[in-house]
């Protein structure tokens, strides 16, 4: 698992990669939104509440997926949401994406890390173990707007038992909108 260093070369790096391959799938404006929270995730997350994992061919940035603490603070477990994942659109359904997502796992796995979390699509998440949860079984920090996209994971080995509270999210996700 790699740590990400907030160098502004690695960021607009980072970031360019996010905007391209979401503009490329659902549209500039999605493309820019989601460079812009790739920036407020690096510049905002304290360094002990944030993980990424990249992939690179040749020393250019091909695919990458961040991890942010998500506290429940009347839970003991570590819970960290995945969000968000990209791969540069001309490397997509390559198997460079779930390779990198198994790779991420095992370091959270190794980090002592016991559950992960993500909100998307649950056919692409479920090829690296993610399951679709209920807000009961672990609150979103929001309402969710589609709820069938709330996916978890235990990676301690014990089963996924329901996290205790409401939770916290980093500032970057502090935005009931992106929800």
């Amino acid at each position: 698992m790699d740590h990400l260093m907030n160098s502004d070369l690695q960021v607009d790096a980072l970031a360019a990669l996010f905007q391209d391959s979401f503009a490329a799938s659902e549209g500039a404006d999605e493309g820019a939104l989601i460079a812009g929270l790739v920036r407020s995730i690096c510049e905002t997350t304290p360094a002990e509440d944030l993980r990424s994992c990249v992939t690179d061919d040749g020393g250019r940035l091909i695919a990458a997926a961040l991890f942010t603490r998500l506290r429940y603070d009347a839970d003991p477990r570590r819970v960290y949401l995945m969000s968000p994942v990209a791969v540069t659109p001309e490397r997509q359904r390559q198997g460079v994406g779930t390779a990198m997502l198994r790779h991420a796992l095992d370091g959270l796995r190794s980090d002592g890390v016991d559950i992960a979390i993500t909100y998307g699509d649950p056919a692409y998440y479920g090829r690296v173990g993610f399951r679709q949860i209920t807000t009961d079984q672990a609150a979103p920090p929001f309402p969710l707007q589609q709820p069938h996209g709330w996916l978890g994971q235990d990676l301690a080995g014990d089963g996924f038992k329901p996290v205790a509270g409401p939770s916290q999210c980093v500032p970057a996700f502090n935005n009931p909108a992106i929800w």
